[in-house]
């Protein structure tokens, strides 16, 4: 089981699992904020091309995290996923007979020999759902675009072997920066993003020994910095910086191996 971000910021979100059992592979991208041509040099970096994708989960509607899903899942006949809410805030969009599917909370979903668990989280989106992947032995979290920490969104990360964490500002920077106060207050709100020290609370509380991937994602590139949050993590976990993955807002992060 493996893992890359093809871009994890305000300029778009977009991340691949991937499965291999046997002569199987079975890969799912999850959110698609980018143009189509955009989505295909992305892939091409990282050794893939949209043919090798089996299936698109889409967590929200935001349009950093949309991008060109609807045209991809047409025009490579790819089932698309996403919450009913999330739809709706789309304006019900047609796709062909068999390809929309919905998510629920708590509803697993099999993608080939990957298995997706969506949960919801507290975010300024009509009905955002996060993840939890596995391939029965290894457990990838998901967790971006949140406002704050719900017990029920801790229960979903419990035991994880890798976990991707919104660690969206800096206090201090976001309090500084040139933002509008009203952006500000949605940004830092419980509906908004994850400041470092709220990302570093969630981690303390799902940190085990079989935690060994970390990586910090979806960083503003005006409020935050690398060594900001992969400090906060690694206090958190009694990690070293350099143990942190930082996922690049404009470029992601290479393929990471949970083996």
């Amino acid at each position: 089981m493996r893992f890359c971000s093809l871009g994890s910021g305000s300029s778009g979100n977009a991340l691949v699992v991937e499965v291999r059992s046997g002569t199987t592979t079975s890969r799912v991208l999850v959110d698609c904020g980018f143009s189509q041509r955009e989505l295909e040099a992305r892939l091409a970096r990282v050794g893939l091309v949209v043919e090798d994708l089996d299936a698109v989960f889409i967590t929200h509607e935001h349009g950093d995290h949309v991008g060109c899903a609807l045209t991809l899942s047409r025009r490579q006949q790819l089932p698309l996923w996403t919450s009913r809410g999330t739809w709706r805030a789309l304006g019900n969009p047609d796709l062909p007979d068999g390809l929309l599917r919905f998510a629920r909370d708590g509803e697993a979903i099999a993608v080939g020999n990957l298995q997706l668990h969506p949960f919801t989280v507290p975010h300024d989106a009509v009905e955002p759902l996060q993840l939890r992947c596995t391939d029965g032995h290894r457990r990838l979290g998901v967790l971006t675009d949140v406002g704050t920490a719900t017990s029920h969104l801790l229960a979903n990360l419990q035991g994880c072997d890798a976990l991707v964490l919104e660690c969206n500002h800096d206090r201090e920077m976001l309090a500084k920066s040139r933002y509008p106060t009203s952006l500000k207050a949605r940004i830092a709100g419980p509906h908004g993003h994850l400041a470092n020290d709220c990302a570093a609370q969630i981690l303390a509380q799902c940190h085990h020994d079989g935690l060994h991937r970390i990586v910090a994602a979806h960083l503003s590139a005006e409020n935050n910095a690398a060594h900001l949050a992969a400090d906060a993590l690694a206090q958190a976990c009694g990690a070293q910086r350099q143990d942190i993955v930082v996922a690049d807002p404009l470029l992601g992060v290479n393929w990471l191996t949970l083996s």
